[in-house]
């Protein structure tokens, strides 16, 4: 089950030093386990959440101008007290880099840089609330298409697209084909990465590579296994559009 578990083969670090800038994280306690640990989850158990936070909170000390959107949209087997280690330790890591909750349309790089934040945590439940350093999760919606299709997931993305919010949130295309039971069965042997992301990644990033950013357009995109093709950079070089219509006005 490990290789349908799985959704990259890339560290934090590498990721990032990839160009990745967004995490989509699940995380969850270890039921009967004492103390509060927080653990990555997707399917198995992964790292410690707080070992992971180092290495980001790591690669932002050498690059200060880097800013990362870290997005706890899951949480499982977690009480109170789990809410609130996690809240404390994601304080404690990064510190003066959290960006407080402000008009979405005010977080440009510019007003990031001057304000020395580097991370945007956005945390998907009521225990956050009222903390000025956790973003609700509204803030940033990342419809999901739940399809092994490439053909329904693209539909699903322009017409997600078409209805975004285009003030006042960030929104999340999650480019991502979703494995259901028969599939896993099909390609038990295979996994994630060999059954089902390889075979279509093409027709996805052909489909990326048609974007244009911006408030009529896409915002963030997600991906699985984002080492298989030049992911990050095609996604950046969407944002020459933007200069190119700022220079043509």
């Amino acid at each position: 089950m490990k290789k349908w578990s799985m959704t990259q083969n890339l560290t934090f670090r590498e990721q990032l030093e990839g160009g990745i800038r967004y995490f989509d994280l699940r995380v969850s306690s270890k039921p009967g386990e004492a103390g509060h640990e927080i653990y990555f989850i997707h399917g198995l158990f992964g790292h410690k959440v707080r070992d992971g936070l180092n290495d980001i909170n790591n690669f932002l000390n050498i690059h200060k101008k880097e800013v990362v959107f870290l997005d706890f949209n899951h949480h499982y087997a977690m009480g109170e007290e789990h809410h609130r280690y996690l809240i404390k330790m994601l304080q404690d890591v990064f510190g003066h880099k959290l960006c407080r909750i402000d008009v979405v349309e005010e977080i440009t790089l510019n007003y990031l840089w001057e304000n020395r934040y580097q991370v945007l945590v956005f945390y998907h439940h009521p225990s956050a609330e009222g903390c000025p350093v956790m973003w609700p999760g509204s803030k940033i919606p990342a419809p999901w298409a739940n399809t092994t299709d490439t053909t329904k997931l693209i539909q699903f993305l322009e017409t997600t697209l078409g209805e975004r919010a285009k003030y006042g949130s960030f929104h999340v295309s999650q480019a991502i084909l979703t494995p259901r039971v028969k599939t896993i069965a099909r390609g038990l042997v295979q996994g994630l990465r060999n059954y089902l992301v390889e075979r279509n990644l093409p027709t996805i990033m052909t489909w990326v590579e048609a974007q244009k950013p911006g408030k009529d357009g896409v915002n963030i995109i997600t991906s699985d296994f984002v080492e298989l093709v030049d992911f990050a950079n095609t996604v950046i070089k969407l944002n020459t559009l933007l200069i190119k219509d700022r220079d043509t006005k």
